[in-house]
């Protein structure tokens, strides 16, 4: 077996997926509160080689999301809800289960609903927050995430933590789901809310370009290397059957 030739495709097709996850960071960089995946490279024993039956290894690429804090920017808007801490708000997909993201740029809908930019619910703990659209009192939310119009208290945001935040399916548009029956979502302790600004996202639109550069240029050595050992390949081939 041409154990170069199957490392360096190998190693081709993991800087392929981290290229993807590059491209996902840029197009969710100004998606409020969006976190970043990053590459997992990892080593995976795939068979033996030679005559002594050495294990060989081929790179293998993986993913994991980064739930690092996003920087927070002021933005003016009551209906800009910032995330600090490791929590989730919640909103209500149209199948009726629960969604969570960081993602607090709200706004109401006719009915007096808040709602986030795909139109979802945004979730208190006794269902969606309502208001009433023909009170022009202003909407106030406490630290702790209580939420008011004017002297009328609507409810308390449901906030949400994890005990494992990496085990959340990422859904895009910085929404996640909880498939983890086993994994119950928590009241937040150590999470708060900030009005009038936005998390931004995790990610470094500068960094994610410089890591674009390197894995371009790791993909064109990996290809380099399968073309050398081509080469070498047919020479050899053209050697044993004694033909110019």
């Amino acid at each position: 077996m041409e154990v170069s030739l199957y490392s360096a495709a190998s190693a081709m097709n993991a800087t392929e997926q981290w290229q993807d996850l590059i491209a996902d960071n840029l197009s969710m960089a100004n998606v409020p509160g969006a976190r970043q995946r990053e590459a997992v490279f990892s080593a995976i024993p795939v068979g033996l080689s030679g005559q002594g039956a050495d294990r060989f290894v081929i790179p293998s690429a993986g993913s994991s999301i980064s739930f690092k804090q996003g920087e927070l920017l002021a933005t003016g808007n009551n209906m800009d809800f910032a995330v600090e801490g490791p929590g989730f708000l919640s909103v209500q997909l149209p199948d009726g289960t629960k969604a969570y993201t960081r993602d607090g740029q709200f706004k109401l809908n006719s009915q007096g609903q808040l709602i986030n930019k795909q139109g979802f619910a945004v979730q208190s703990a006794n269902g969606p927050l309502q208001f009433d659209p023909a009170n022009p009192a202003p909407i106030t939310v406490t630290a702790d995430g209580q939420v008011s119009q004017g002297v009328d208290v609507k409810g308390k945001l449901a906030l949400t933590e994890f005990s494992a935040p990496q085990s959340l399916t990422m859904l895009g548009g910085g929404l996640f789901r909880n498939d983890i029956p086993t994994m119950l979502p928590q009241a937040a302790a150590t999470t708060s809310v900030r009005q009038g600004f936005i998390e931004q996202a995790n990610t470094s639109p500068t960094l994610a370009m410089a890591s674009m550069i390197t894995s371009m240029r790791m993909f064109e050595s990996n290809e380099k290397v399968m073309a050398m050992q081509s080469d070498r390949m047919a020479k050899t081939i053209t050697d044993l059957s004694g033909t110019n």
